[in-house]
């Protein structure tokens, strides 16, 4: 019963490895988090991610449902679901998780050796935000946001496993897969 834990700040090109990983490695599969943010672009709920109210979240709280969960802005939560993880295990699979960089933490020290926790790392904060606007998903505000927050999250690099510099793509790829087959 292995995990693999793919963490990074907004824009560093940590959905797209986790999405080749998938392509990759047939017996990965990708644990969906829960948000209560909305839909950004195409994502699908039950897909992309599990949909949920603030209070229907607090209440899965509550219930103790989370391996792990982050208010990371306010009323903004984010969280891993202990059903959701046991759904992929009892498929004999290995759980690929997409998350903030604390929740990757907290899924680190939660699973242990059982684990491999790896951040993937811009090459620069200005690259990271030329990457954001190129998105076209947020606003100028939630860029500025989302740059301060990367700033704080570089700082936390070291507690993961490995760390992945992803200044060209193809290369991050490569890395990724020999980090996986290591570890699988």
């Amino acid at each position: 019963m292995k995990v693999i834990i793919f963490s990074a700040p907004s824009g560093s090109g940590k959905t797209t490895l986790v999405k080749h990983a998938l392509e990759v490695f047939p017996r990965l599969a990708f644990s969906i988090s829960c948000t209560t943010r909305s839909p950004r672009g195409e994502e699908t709920h039950g897909k992309d991610y599990y949909f949920l109210s603030p209070e229907e979240f607090k209440s899965k709280i509550a219930e103790g449902a989370f391996v792990e969960y982050e208010e990371v802005y306010t009323d903004k939560f984010y969280g891993t679901l202990k059903d959701e993880v046991q759904r992929i295990w009892d498929e004999n699979k290995v759980v690929i998780f997409d998350v903030d960089v604390k929740g990757g933490i907290a899924l680190k020290k939660y699973f242990g050796a059982q684990a491999l926790s790896i951040f993937i790392k811009p090459p620069s904060v200005e690259e990271l935000e030329r990457r954001l606007i190129s998105r076209g998903t947020d606003d100028e505000a939630t860029i500025k946001t989302r740059i301060s927050k990367a700033e704080e999250e570089l700082s936390y690099q070291h507690q993961f496993d490995k760390i992945v510099t992803n200044d060209n793509l193809s290369d991050a790829k490569k890395e990724v897969e020999s980090l996986i087959q290591s570890f699988i």
